[in-house]
């Protein structure tokens, strides 16, 4: 107690002078300075306790944000190594799903074309046997004239030939009459020559070249027959085997135009699903570009944290200092005044 009054009586100078209701002054002054001391130091060393916990609290979070920092593992990063897991498996089968369909498209396409090329193959071989089929149309129709002609032609022959009768049988009519009148005006005359056979060699030649004469026209008009018949029969022939072909073509023609059909319906299907798989895979890759935005955004979030608590460490620290000096300047005091 008296090495603290010396020392405020050091500390005041000069207070020696004064009379005996100065000393009880100073003494008072000098209680009230260690009370005031005393509490200031009660509310350092609150403020230090409240200080060391909250460094204490802040020194934890420091470690245990250097632990998560220099060991990853020690947050749990499951749930989304899980999710990225799952999602780059979904990748890798999209794209092998859009190769497959990329292929399917391809074989579709050459599909497609080799259909087109069989359609314009067949087509024109229809087209072909088309124009055959018109040059031979015509030609039955010149064939059907020409035998309509030569019906004509015989006709007019049977006609020559009935009005070549008629007329031999009149004439011979006449020379008979002739011959007749002859015979009763010359009764009693000179005998003369047989005109009777006369008459039947001519008669009998007329009627040989007139038989000759109708069976060459009938020979001729037989074989023409004939030829036309055949002519016919192979240009119907001809005919039946072009509509055959064409029928067949026709029916092959509906078979590729049915089946392009199907590939172009195939390669449309197969275009829509490869659209909704990009369309899908698309919108998953733009959640977890999302994700990774997020977690991007969280760790500058934290950083930021960190540096702020830093801050507020550092601010903590030399608040630490400043009263561990105050401390220290108390307890020197303390220690001058006790002795």
């Amino acid at each position: 107690g008296g090495g603290g009054g010396n020392s405020f009586s050091f500390g005041m100078g000069g207070g020696g002078g004064f009379g005996g209701g100065d000393n009880m002054d100073v003494g008072t002054n000098e209680k009230a300075t260690m009370q005031n001391l005393n509490d200031r130091l009660a509310s350092y060393l609150d403020k230090v306790r409240s200080l060391e916990k909250a460094n204490g609290e802040l020194e934890l979070k420091i470690r245990q944000f250097l632990e998560n920092k220099t060991s990853p593992t020690a947050r749990d990063y499951s749930a989304f190594e899980a999710t990225i897991a799952d999602l780059q498996g979904k990748i890798q089968n999209a794209t092998c799903d859009n190769g497959g369909i990329y292929l399917s498209i391809d074989n579709a396409k050459l599909a497609a074309d080799d259909f087109r090329t069989k359609y314009e193959n067949e087509l024109a071989m229809r087209q072909s046997v088309e124009a055959d089929i018109a040059g031979l149309k015509r030609l039955l129709d010149e064939l059907t004239l020409a035998r309509s002609d030569l019906e004509m032609q015989i006709e007019g022959l049977r006609e020559e030939l009935i009005f070549l009768k008629k007329n031999h049988e009149e004439e011979l009519a006449a020379m008979r009459n002739q011959m007749s009148g002859q015979i009763n005006v010359e009764v009693d005359a000179k005998p003369q020559v047989d005109l009777a056979s006369i008459m039947a060699e001519i008669r009998e030649q007329y009627e040989s070249v007139a038989a000759k004469n109708q069976r060459e026209l009938q020979s001729w008009f037989q074989s023409k027959s004939e030829e036309l018949n055949k002519e016919v029969a192979v240009s119907t022939e001809v005919l039946q085997s072009s509509k055959s072909e064409i029928s067949e073509i026709r029916r092959t023609l509906q078979g590729l135009q049915i089946e392009l059909q199907s590939q172009l319906s195939m390669k449309a299907s197969l275009e829509g699903t490869l659209a909704d798989t990009e369309t899908r895979y698309s919108m998953q890759l733009q959640g977890l570009q999302r994700q990774v935005t997020s977690l991007e955004e969280q760790l500058v979030h934290l950083r930021g944290d960190m540096e702020h608590q830093s801050q507020e460490y550092n601010m903590l620290l030399d608040i630490k200092a400043r009263l561990e000096m105050e401390i220290a300047e108390y307890k020197r005091l303390m220690d001058g005044e006790g002795r």
